[in-house]
């Protein structure tokens, strides 16, 4: 059986040994592809003349140029006549093409060999349809269910927000006591800082809410009042939260009083991610810190035995072991810290509401609330021209038709008309947001209707004023009585700035407005110090008709002293005998501007041990 591979017997011809090489050349050319003549190349031959050869190679180009694509006959083809083969020893040149005559017929081009191509099995009953992988699509992360426009960020806690909440939580935990004091302020500015270093320079709007919540907080260390102090840590949570999580419609508003907490909660997977991202901390700064530990309590235990001096100044330093005051340390840090983090979550995600949005239309018509709003004139008409007849009349005409003093008169009707005044403000708020106002005729009737009940509202508001200014003048202040008065003056503004938005029944601004002039006031009542207007109000009225309550006068707090220590002997040691020998102060963070105001003005006079009367002796 003979191999067809060439082979290097030096018994093969010449003419072999060109064939063989032809081979080659010609397999280096179109690799495993089969050519004609039977697997030999096409014009391979035998024959070693040098005009044979040349003819052998031509038809080699023109079998070549077939592979490529041979064009068909009749065609001018453009190959080259000449071409030098560098693979042929000495660089030999190409035979010149052969004459017409001598011309090969051109060769059909070659098929290229069949893929063998996959079928796929059958589909089976016992599969699914296919799944074919289809495009990555960017999914944004989804946010609460019942919150869907505030998505959590994409990105874990940055070191900033996290320094934030470490600086809020060492300062709630350390600064802040259960007693008021100055160490609220101090934590809150801390706290307001940390949030301002992750956030960043605040906008106008955002500055004065959270002057406002620092402003709240001072109150802890400029009013010893016990009842100060609770409300001014709501008021002061109220606007920092505010303040970060914004709003402008009551929506926008009821969220943002609540955002900071709510921030607080969803902040905790946000600090986690953040940590994930740092990687692991590892052992050595725990062992680092308990090495630290050790030798402190070593060499400083050596230190306390050799000198009397260093060893009080310890136990001065060192707090005493008392669990309830960790816990309670703990919770304050865990708050601040959790109070911070939830304002940077804020500005890390803000939340998306849309509150320029047009709202859905009203539905209800000018004959569905034209005749309750026109009743509600009605009656608010009658009973505004009593008041009037009443102003006028004075006191001898309400004991004409009344039958009561002028005083009780004044006391039995305030609260009836705060309630009035209250009401009447949903009443207006709620038709004013469903009422229908397509046409001019439609807006046209509800600002009559709803101005006219404002503009009563607004005398009853009056009237209610007026009654609280007799009944003090009767009974004189109380803090109750002055805290109330000023709610009717803030209500008073509330009506000026729904009858302003009536105008153009364009009321966006006004959720926004209520809720910063409420703030504005309550922060002017307390930082007026009432219980001092209380006392030097009621001190005054002592001197000029010598009837007083000192029973009332000794609940006030260290914010009355100053006012009190004018009143005689026995008046005095009556309403002052309760704070003689009052110490609250426990170390400095519950220092306290009054407290120490009124203790100066103890040391100026004598608090002695009498008998006084239980209570005020005149009608209430």
């Amino acid at each position: 059986m003979t191999d067809s591979t060439p082979s290097a017997d030096s018994s093969e011809t010449p003419g072999e040994k060109a064939a063989s090489r032809r081979k080659y050349r010609n397999f280096r050319k179109v690799g495993y592809r089969p050519v004609s003549g039977g697997g030999e190349p096409a014009g391979a031959g035998g024959s070693p003349d040098p005009a044979e050869g040349a003819e052998e190679r031509a038809e080699e180009r023109a079998e070549a140029g077939s592979r490529r694509g041979t064009p068909e006959s009749g065609t001018p083809t453009t190959q080259p006549t000449q071409e030098v083969r560098q693979d042929q020893p000495g660089g030999e040149k190409a035979a010149e093409k052969p004459k017409a005559a001598e011309a090969p017929k051109p060769t059909p081009p070659v098929q290229p060999a069949q893929v063998a191509t996959a079928t796929l099995p059958p589909p089976s009953p016992w599969q699914g349809p296919p799944r074919y992988p289809t495009a990555a699509v960017a999914m944004q992360t989804p946010g609460l269910p019942f919150l869907p426009w505030w998505r959590p960020p994409t990105t874990g806690a940055p070191s900033k927000a996290l320094v934030a909440g470490l600086i809020a939580g060492l300062a709630g935990a350390f600064l802040a006591v259960p007693n008021n004091g100055i160490g609220w302020f101090l934590a809150g500015l801390a706290g307001v800082g940390g949030v301002l270093f992750y956030a960043g320079r605040p906008t106008v709007e955002r500055a004065l809410w959270l002057a406002g919540a620092l402003a709240f907080l001072a109150m802890g260390f400029l009013r010893a009042a016990e009842w100060v102090f609770p409300l001014s840590l709501m008021a002061s949570m109220l606007c920092g939260s505010i303040a970060m999580a914004g709003g402008k419609t009551v929506k926008g508003l009821v969220f943002g009083a609540v955002g900071v907490g709510l921030g607080g909660l969803r902040s905790i997977p946000w600090v986690a991610k953040g940590f994930r991202r740092r990687g692991p901390v590892g052992i050595r700064p725990f062992i680092s810190v308990g090495v630290a530990l050790v030798l402190l309590l070593v060499f400083g235990s050596l230190l306390a035995g050799a000198d009397k001096a260093f060893n009080d100044f310890l136990e001065g330093l060192v707090p005493d072991l008392d669990i309830g005051v960790y816990v309670q340390k703990t919770f304050y840090g865990v708050v601040a810290a959790l109070g911070a983090l939830g304002a940077c979550y804020l500005v890390a995600a803000p939340p998306q509401m849309d509150e320029d949005a047009e709202g859905k239309p009203g539905t209800l018509r000018l004959k569905d609330y034209g005749l309750p709003v026109g009743v509600l004139v009605l009656l608010f008409t009658g009973f505004v021209g009593t008041q009037l007849a009443v102003l006028f009349g004075g006191e001898a005409y309400v004991m004409k038709t009344a039958g009561v003093t002028f005083a009780e008169y004044a006391r039995s009707g305030f609260w009836q008309l705060l309630w009035v005044t209250i009401l009447t403000l949903g009443v207006i708020a709620g038709v004013a947001r469903f009422a229908v106002k397509k046409t001019k005729q439609e807006q046209l009737w509800l600002r009559v209707l709803l101005g006219s009940l404002a503009v009563l509202t607004l005398v009853i508001v009056a009237s209610a004023l007026s009654r609280m200014w007799f009944y003090q003048q009767a009974y004189g202040w109380t803090v109750l009585r002055l805290l109330v008065a000023s709610c009717e003056v803030w209500l008073a503004v509330v009506y000026l700035m729904v009858i302003a938005s009536g105008i153009s029944l364009r009321a966006n601004w006004l959720p926004k407005a209520i809720v910063g002039t409420g703030a504005a006031f309550f922060l002017a009542v307390v930082a007026m110090n009432p219980e001092r207007v209380v006392a030097d109000y009621n001190v005054s009225r002592f001197e000029a008709t010598q009837k007083i309550d000192t029973y009332y006068l000794s609940q006030l707090s260290e914010d009355a002293v100053p006012a009190l220590v004018r009143l005689p002997a026995y008046e005095r040691s009556c309403a002052l005998r309760w704070m003689k020998n009052r110490t609250v102060e426990q170390d400095w963070r519950e220092w306290n501007l009054a407290r120490h105001n009124a203790r100066k003005s103890l040391e100026s006079v004598a608090v002695t041990e009498v008998t006084c009367e239980g209570a005020y002796s005149g009608e209430r």
